[in-house]
C-alpha cells in the first residue's frame, strides 16, 4: 500500500469500538489507539533511510516482521481476557490488530516475509512492473491505487457520518 495504511486502522479501530464497551474504554482513546498501529510497521523506514542508507528492503526490519506482530497481538488478546487493567489491554489489542492489518494490505502488491525471521522468502498477491520514473508513479498508475483510493473514500465515508448529528425528528426547525 502507498497511502491506505491510516484508513484501514480509523474503519477497523471504529468498527470495533462498540465491542469494547465491556472493557470501560472511551471509544474515541480506542480510535486513536488503533490508527498509529496501522502505520507503525512502517517506522522501519527510520532505520532505512538513517542507518541502513537504503541498502536492504525496508520490510526485511524485524518490525515489518508479521511474526512479532502475531506475538503482540496474542500478548495483548491474553492481556485483554485476564482481567486486568482492561482499558489499557484494549488499546494494545487495537494497535496491534492494525499493525497486522498493515502487513496484510503489504502483502497486496508488497513483498512481505511473512515468515521472518525463519525463512527469507518474500511473499506478493500481486507485482507492481517498474515501467515509470519516479518510481511512485508506478504505484499511482497501478489498478491497486484505485483499491487504496476505494478504503481511503470508505473512510471519510464513515468519519464525515459519525460527525452527523442524531435526527430528533425536528426537520426544517
Amino acid at each position: 500500500m502507498f497511502i491506505g495504511h491510516l484508513p484501514p486502522g480509523y474503519i477497523i479501530s471504529l468498527l470495533l469500538r462498540p465491542r469494547i464497551q465491556w472493557t470501560g474504554t472511551q471509544g474515541t482513546r480506542f480510535v486513536f489507539a488503533g490508527m498509529p498501529g496501522a502505520v507503525a510497521p512502517d517506522f522501519d523506514m527510520l532505520c532505512f533511510y538513517l542507518v541502513d542508507h537504503r541498502r536492504h528492503h525496508h520490510h526485511t526490519c524485524f518490525i515489518h516482521f508479521p511474526l512479532l506482530w502475531f506475538r503482540l497481538l496474542l500478548a495483548a488478546g491474553v492481556w485483554l481476557l485476564s482481567g486486568r487493567k482492561q482499558c489499557n489491554a484494549a488499546l494494545a489489542f487495537i494497535f496491534t490488530l492494525n499493525g497486522l492489518a498493515h502487513m496484510v494490505l503489504d502483502s497486496i502488491v508488497g513483498d512481505i516475509w511473512w515468515f521472518a525471521p525463519f525463512v527469507d522468502q518474500r511473499f506478493s498477491l500481486f507485482t507492481v512492473p517498474a515501467l515509470y520514473k519516479p518510481w511512485r508513479l508506478n504505484f499511482i498508475l497501478h489498478w491497486s491505487f484505485a483499491l487504496e483510493l476505494a478504503v481511503v473514500g470508505s473512510a471519510v465515508y464513515l468519519w464525515r457520518r459519525t460527525l452527523q448529528p442524531a435526527d430528533c425528528g425536528l426537520a426544517g426547525a
